[in-house]
């Protein structure tokens, strides 16, 4: 895997729950951003404003436009979940409006960045929280650049329907900037309709269902003890193995002409 995000049209159908449980469920390390331009809440919520200092990608930012230093700054912005294996590590939202100013004109920045980090020693995937998406300063070259783009979505209607006119806003814009067909899926949260007809509906397949698990939902917002066997925690890590699937079968595609160009033609 690589670039993971995870986006929504609006209202809070749990973006940064889903992203954080798989974050602490997944098995391969992973580095969790927050790019939401509205802020960041890990850091004041599950950790309980427990870091001294600033830490994040606004400090990233600032540092980067000053001095140029994102690959030397970025390790030490982390903060590791799972201590002290760094495994499962967070690169924390902005906290301060301000700082948004100076985090959009790098989102191509950071994207190159967080691309790469799958070629390092050792690799890293990346799951991008990108929050609501009808914000300023929306973190677009993420999305276009990400091998899937989970759009998550509550299961009733008010919720389908701000998803249904999100979709059309993201496939014109995937179009416009080539984004391979299969990008974009749906994460639905919550109880609801069911998800074939879901999918039926707004045109775009459905990965997985989070069920609804308030007390787990509890946690990760707010802080406390993180209990593998709740039903969300089960539901974050199973969705490891469809994600994983679609990006085996796109890199084999991808791989494909390249092969294909080395194999002599039949006699």
């Amino acid at each position: 895997m690589a670039i993971i995000a995870l986006v929504s049209a609006k209202g809070s159908p749990g973006v940064t729950t889903s992203a954080l449980a798989c974050t602490l469920s997944w098995q391969r390390r992973l580095v969790l951003a927050e790019c939401d331009p509205a802020g960041g809440s890990i850091l004041a919520g599950y950790l309980g404003g427990a870091l001294d200092g600033p830490r994040g990608i606004g400090e990233l930012a600032v540092g980067e436009l000053r001095d140029g230093n994102l690959e030397q700054a970025f390790w030490s912005q982390l903060v590791d979940l799972d201590a002290p294996k760094r495994e499962r590590l967070l690169l924390p939202g902005v906290v301060d409006p301000v700082q948004a100013g100076s985090v959009t004109p790098l989102w191509q920045r950071f994207t190159d960045f967080f691309a790469d980090l799958e070629k390092g020693h050792p690799p890293y995937d990346v799951l991008v929280d990108c929050g609501r998406l009808p914000v300023v300063g929306p973190p677009w070259p993420l999305l276009r650049a990400a091998d899937v783009v989970l759009l998550v979505t509550r299961a009733q209607l008010p919720g389908l329907s701000d998803t249904r006119a999100m979709i059309r806003t993201i496939e014109r814009d995937f179009a416009e900037h080539r984004v391979p067909p299969g990008t974009l899926r749906l994460l639905v949260v919550g109880d609801g309709h069911g998800n074939a007809e879901i999918a039926k509906a707004l045109g775009v397949p459905v990965i997985a269902r989070l069920p609804a698990d308030p007390r787990t939902a509890q946690v990760l917002s707010l802080g406390g003890t993180v209990r593998a066997g709740r039903p969300l925690l089960r539901a974050a890590a199973a969705l490891e193995t469809p994600i994983r699937s679609i990006l085996d079968q796109r890199r084999a595609r991808l791989a494909w002409p390249a092969v294909a160009q080395g194999v002599p033609d039949a006699v």
